[in-house]
């Protein structure tokens, strides 16, 4: 059986005797009114008085005065917002986004397109001078209308609103003026609110009521550039500096081994560093135990080299350093049959040849592939050899092979240019470079523009074999890359080494100032998706829109390109991307420098102190 314990009924107080019925009714009204108050959070922070003035209120002991933008530039720059977000100061923003109908904005700009050209033939017709602001505005609404009818972008009516808090009617009006100055210098124009303080206080607490409705026609990508809660930050527990982050001032410390994958591209005009930041990233990746691996076309590495003891290995028609392209790698592994290494060799080695030979035919391409392989053949390498202990053959070799075969006559005249001829002293000998230095570099400039895409792909094929020989942390540096994408068979070659690096612990950067050349052959638009990490320096011109169609760049981020300073860009880690201001340390700067004057500088300490580089640094300090 259960049991109910009945509650024992109170005494009635003196004041509950002393009500009637219907007082008691409106006393019990009023205390539940105030319960239900006082539980509401609105109620439990509401300021105990509040006092309204023309341009500012006055919130208990607080100053408060709302500003709101009135006017936004043609183009506003991505992170125009950081510096507000990040200001010292109490601020509320509120920003109030109302989608409209595109559907009414599309008639609109239809009137509008129509009104300005009849105004710019008008003009035309009067022989009055053309008007470009009229232009301009007619090809943005032109470009807008695009946007709009294919969906890339949507119409909005934007508000925003900020709300100054002080402890001061002095401090009051210096913050608002400071912040309406930090607005302007992005040419976002703001105002303080006159007779309309309470409307704008409340349209930023967290109500979600508009009481100014003072709004701004934008479509989404401005409107974006404007959330506040992005993160820009490339800050990771490991890596190295690669620069500051100009959204924040933070900096950019980052371990390119850690994407899904190593590899890098660097595009920038002539002059806009970036030398210089591939070079300053070579010297802090070498005190991170890297090895590097460069081809230099110019002669700018040399410097660097001999001041961290590096290997510098110039390649040229009478140099003693030789590559032969028929070298093959050792210990890449049991599960590769030494067969498939010697076919690989054949075709790396048939790409080679249609660069020197020109052009061949489906005859001369069957004849070739025969006589590599008895060639190889003729120096005991076959299926069954061991590649530790065999001797490559070398260009002379092919083309005693190619002197034995049928209708092969043509093919030998064409080679001996490179076996007797004028060229013959560049690949027509064993290997005799060392490349067990932590830096390794192979200089080509003093080779004839003809030979410098031969040169650079026996190169990179050499450096390919010792990367798959032996599995370790390195990084291949190929400046002017876009050499190599002016012949397929070299284009090809670099893409399949991007999408294989991966697997040996390689990183490769590709370095081009001419972007066309190298976006232009699909393989160079291949290696850029194949590289999660890019550094975009200066552009000309002539390249930006390319450029901005490739990497996706909104208008802010292609001016911010165009207008940018000596090592000034953006710098892409996978998904993510922000600004960057390339900065080194005297000591670097003086190690790495490709500016004629510190270099002639740097020659006069040398001879001062004996020829040594580190030491002509220490006395470049020292005066300095």
């Amino acid at each position: 059986m259960i049991g109910f314990n009945k509650k024992k009924k109170q005494p009635k107080t003196v004041e509950e005797k002393a009500l009637s019925p219907k007082e008691g009714k409106e006393v019990l009204a009023a205390a539940e009114a105030y319960r239900a108050g006082t539980i509401k959070l609105r109620d439990l922070v509401a300021p105990s008085a509040l006092e309204i003035e023309a341009s500012y209120i006055k919130l208990n002991d607080q100053f408060v005065r709302t500003i709101f933008v009135t006017d936004y530039p043609r183009y506003i720059s991505v992170g125009w917002f950081a510096p507000l977000i990040n200001i010292s100061g109490t601020i509320d923003l509120s920003l109030y986004v109302y989608p409209v109908d595109a559907a009414v904005i599309l008639k609109q700009l239809k009137n509008k397109v129509g009104a300005l050209e009849a105004e710019i033939v008008a003009d035309h017709e009067k022989g009055a001078p053309r008007d470009p602001i009229k232009e301009t505005a007619l090809h943005d609404i032109e470009r807008l209308r695009d946007d709009l009818t294919q969906g890339v972008e949507k119409f909005f009516q934007f508000g925003l609103y900020i709300t100054i808090y002080a402890d001061s009617l002095e401090h009051l009006n210096t913050a608002t003026d400071d912040i309406i100055q930090l607005l302007g210098t992005k040419l976002v124009y703001a105002r303080k609110v006159l007779y309309q303080a309470e409307q704008g206080f409340i349209s930023t607490v967290p109500l979600g009521v508009d009481e100014l409705q003072i709004t701004f026609n934008m479509n989404s990508s401005p409107i974006s550039s404007a959330f506040p809660f992005v993160s820009s930050e490339l800050t990771s527990d490991n890596g190295i500096l690669y620069g500051i982050n100009r959204h924040n001032n933070s900096l950019i410390l980052f371990d390119r081994f850690s994407l899904q994958n190593a590899n890098t591209v660097v595009f920038a005009t002539s002059g806009a560093g970036k030398s210089y930041t591939v070079k300053l990233e070579v010297l802090r990746s070498l005190m991170m135990g890297v090895d590097i691996i460069v081809i230099d076309p110019e002669k700018e590495y040399e410097h660097l080299s001999e001041a961290v003891g590096g290997t510098y290995l110039n390649i040229s028609l009478s140099s003693e350093s030789k590559v032969n392209p028929f070298d093959l790698p050792k210990g890449i592994g049991e599960d590769v049959q030494t067969g498939d290494i010697i076919r690989s060799a054949v075709i790396t080695l048939k790409g080679l040849l249609r660069i020197m030979l020109g052009r061949l035919t489906s005859e001369e391409d069957s004849l070739l592939d025969r006589a590599l392989l008895e060639t190889y053949a003729k120096k005991d390498i076959t299926a069954d050899a061991d590649l530790i202990n065999v001797e490559p053959p070398v260009l002379a070799d092919l083309e005693d092979v190619l002197e034995g075969m049928q209708g092969t006559k043509d093919l030998v005249a064409r080679l001996q240019k490179y076996t007797r001829g004028t060229f013959a002293g560049l690949l027509n000998s064993p290997t005799n470079v060392i490349t067990d230095s932590q830096l390794v570099v192979f200089s080509i400039r003093d080779l004839e523009d003809e030979l410098r895409p031969i040169a650079m792909y026996t190169i990179i094929n050499n450096i390919w074999n010792l990367v798959r020989s032996e599995r370790k942390k390195r990084i291949l540096i190929i400046e002017e890359a876009w050499i190599m994408m002016q012949h397929e068979d070299s284009a090809k070659f670099i893409f399949a080494l991007a999408k294989r690096a991966r697997k040996y612990y390689l990183g490769l950067t590709t370095i081009s100032q001419d972007v066309n050349d190298f976006l232009g052959s699909p393989y160079g638009q291949a290696v850029v998706n194949n590289s999660a990490m890019q550094l975009l320096l200066k552009q000309s011109p002539a390249a930006i829109d390319l450029i901005q169609k490739t990497f996706l760049l909104t208008e802010g981020e292609k001016y911010l390109l165009l207008e940018g300073s000596v090592g000034e860009g953006i710098f892409f880690a996978g998904p993510k991307h922000a600004a960057i201001k390339v900065v080194a340390s005297y000591t670097e700067d003086q190690l790495i420098t490709t500016d004629p004057r510190q270099l002639l500088e740097m020659e006069a300490a040398k001879e001062q102190v004996g020829g040594d580089d580190t030491a002509a640094v220490q006395g470049l300090d020292d005066v300095n």
